[in-house]
């Protein structure tokens, strides 16, 4: 069964398609906790919620550094500006090293990072003097030339260094064990030159770092010598600038400067839904709700929650969209489960007022709702894990939360587990409803990992509680039962911590079920094949416009699988392409114009695919190619959307000569620019001819071609 799924793209669409190349990498990051600020001369460098940003203090224009455009890693623990040197000192929370100038220039200075050692790799501090920078650490000091970019000595003390400082000649130490100093003139790599000291010596006179002592050695505000004004965080963490008068009267000079973004790295779950990205994350100290749409962030209420609803607001790990209002959303988590209208909360609930439950009946902390889900008619379903007589919840639309809870999600008096006996099973999650209409979600934990099949018409469950594949092998799970989602054929996959497994069409509703693992041919010269993605723990899946299944994985980066689902397309690891981190916590698709969400442990990213949803029929106004025309300097894949599944694609130039032709990917097709012998084509204009893949005459479009 094909699902063919109709879009109208608007011209609004249309340009955003046509902003994004295939294959560009987007980093959409937090800067709203100020951390660091830097001055360098016409700059002033930010560290804000671990990420940089500068801004031009002559056009006030603000420029964001990530992993997608200039720098080597991510997650930045420590900025220093070295004025003699005029590059800025960037130190990685694993401790590679890049050094920035003015100019956008990067050099990595991977030494210390790559380095094995003993002990660890703690920076306490990092002090700045003429072209040097010294960071002290757990076990000494490491001096690093930012003239020369490169470590030129470590100082292995055998002992903690907490700061150090240079003054006549000096380099002084202070350890947990005192103060240590060496002449810069004699050899410091040998200890032996190193002595106790008790010199009376300044540790706050770095004129470049200035660091405020009494906040530690992050600072948030700091004295700009060169343009003579005091730069700190707002209220709201955003950067201003301001003069200050003999008096102590303050002139505000610059002020609401943060680049757009999101306000924390904390997404847990991703839904694109209605032309907006809707996220939702948190840790044991945050949560958090916030949208993206065409580029602007909205964020959800979050500081006064606790205050209203007396429960800490914490961990939030699933959301949905009511269908009839887009502005209603609700959102579940540790703590309960919240009602959003207009980004502000207007309910929440819990076991004071509803049939919620705490997993002991007591505690208001653990009322675990991981898992919300929306019906098309507004009606919403819930999940409520470790709940002593609770499982599956509905909300009906307007109406009160009533039961629909299940004994197949309940444990029920199982001495081998006292922790989760005579509750609903340890973490229900990931719900969805297939083209069918049943209710699918899964139990993602150790003691029964399990999916489950809900009819919402008739009531009836179906349990999944054992895993055997088409070979009658029966498949041992270890933690649980991941994701669940459809494909565009009606399959049925999940992930789990040992790999993707599906239930094919017609296995969905069969008396006895059988999951297939799909077998991957060697292509060795022998009849042997392995199972698709073996072993590998899924955490997350999106199905694309091509019926290519995104894998996400628990420390493995992502892979994409083909529709037929034997070939490995892609395969992005944070050490191959600019992606974030291998932990991949969720991922979801704009289909309109091919951007891939993808949630990290370390924040939000996002790749431009190739694949879009289907069209019903090609006409003149969905079809088109972009970049049009191609420009001498443009040298990326030209790409046509609009297409039905599968459709064949032709480009001919102006006289019927044919240069290339194939299948569309889902309703899009790229072409490199080159005829079938990969050579570049001429100037000239090329007709794009396309027909339905029945053979049905469809439409054509026009590429201008100019070298």
């Amino acid at each position: 069964m094909k699902r063919i799924i109709y879009i109208l793209a608007g011209w609004m669409c249309a340009l955003h398609i046509m902003a994004a190349q295939v294959g560009q990498w987007n980093a959409y990051l937090a800067y709203h906790d100020i951390t660091d600020i830097e001055p360098a001369g016409n700059m002033v460098y930010v560290l804000s919620s671990n990420d940089l940003f500068s801004y031009n203090i002559n056009d006030h224009s603000i420029t964001t550094y990530s992993k997608m455009n200039l720098l080597s890693d991510t997650e930045i623990k420590y900025i220093a500006w070295s004025n003699t040197a005029k590059r800025l000192l960037i130190v990685y929370t694993n401790y590679n090293i890049d050094l920035l100038d003015n100019n956008g220039n990067v050099i990595n200075i991977s030494g210390y990072y790559k380095a094995k050692m003993n002990s660890d790799k703690d920076i306490n501090y990092i002090y700045s003097n003429e072209q040097y920078c010294y960071l002290c650490t757990t076990f000494g000091i490491v001096k690093l030339n930012m003239r020369n970019a490169e470590i030129s000595e470590t100082y292995n003390l055998g002992r903690e260094v907490r700061q150090c400082t240079v003054s006549n000649g000096c380099l002084y130490a202070m350890t947990f064990n005192g103060q240590y100093k060496g002449n810069l003139k004699d050899n410091l790599i040998d200890p032996q030159n190193w002595t106790v000291s008790d010199d009376q010596v300044s540790y706050d006179n770095d004129s470049q770092i200035q660091t405020d002592y009494s906040q530690g050695f992050a600072r948030n505000y700091v004295y700009d010598a060169t343009n003579k004004c005091y730069w700190s965080s707002q209220k709201d963490g955003k950067l201003m600038a301001y003069t200050q008068a003999n008096d102590g009267t303050q002139t505000i000079i610059a002020s609401d400067i943060c680049p757009e973004g999101p306000k924390y790295n904390l997404f847990n779950h991703l839904k694109f839904l209605y032309g907006t990205l809707y996220s939702c994350g948190g840790d044991n100290i945050h949560a958090t709700v916030q949208t993206m749409n065409n580029n602007e962030w909205t964020i959800y209420e979050d500081e006064n929650i606790q205050t209203k609803t007396g429960v800490p607001y914490i961990n939030v790990l699933s959301l949905d969209v009511d269908p009839a209002n887009h502005q209603h959303v609700f959102v579940g988590g540790l703590s309960g489960l919240y009602e959003f209208q207009n980004a502000q909360l207007t309910n929440y609930y819990g076991r004071h007022n509803s049939l919620i439950e705490s997993y002991n009946g007591e505690s208001d902390l653990y009322q675990m709702i991981y898992g919300v889900k929306f019906d098309q008619q507004g009606n919403l379903w819930f999940l409520n894990s470790q709940a002593p007589t609770q499982s599956l919840l509905l909300k009906p639309a307007g109406g009160d939360i009533i039961s629909k809870c299940k004994s197949e999600l309940m444990i029920l008096n199982d001495p081998s587990t006292p922790r989760y006996s005579n509750k609903s099973l340890g973490e229900l999650t990931s719900m969805m409803i297939d083209s069918r209409g049943f209710l699918w979600f899964c139990n993602n934990n150790w003691f029964t990992p399990s999916l489950f099949r809900y009819d919402m018409q008739t009531d009836d469950i179906i349990s999944f509680l054992s895993f055997t594949n088409q070979d009658g092998t029966n498949l041992p799970l270890v933690f649980g039962v991941r994701c669940v989602k459809e494909d565009q054929e009606g399959n049925i996959w999940i992930g789990t911590d040992i790999g993707p497994f599906m239930l094919e069409y017609e296995q969905v509703t069969a008396s006895s079920p059988v999951f297939t693992q799909v077998k991957v041919p060697r292509n060795d010269g022998t009849n042997y094949a392995d199972y698709l993605l073996s072993n590998v723990d899924i955490s997350c899946m999106a199905i694309d416009g091509a019926n290519r299944k995104w894998f996400g994985t628990n420390g493995n980066g992502i892979y994409v699988i083909s529709s037929d689902n034997i070939s490995q397309v892609y395969h992005f690891t944070a050490d191959n392409c600019p992606l974030l981190s291998d932990e991949i916590h969720a991922i979801d698709i704009n289909h309109l114009t091919g951007e891939v969400f993808i949630a990290t442990s370390k924040g939000l990213c996002s790749f431009q695919s190739e694949v879009t949803y289907s069209a019903e029929e090609m006409t003149k106004d969905n079809v088109y190619a972009y970049p049009n025309p191609v420009r001498p300097d443009y040298t990326g894949p030209i790409t046509i959307v609009g297409l039905t599944y599968n459709a064949d694609v032709k480009i001919v130039t102006a006289n019927g000569t044919l240069v290339t032709e194939d299948r569309s990917s889902g309703g899009s097709f790229t072409w490199d620019g080159c005829d079938r012998n990969g050579k570049r084509v001429a100037s000239g204009v090329y007709m794009v001819l396309t027909a339905t893949q029945d053979g049905k005459k469809g439409t054509v479009c026009k590429i201008a071609i100019v070298n």
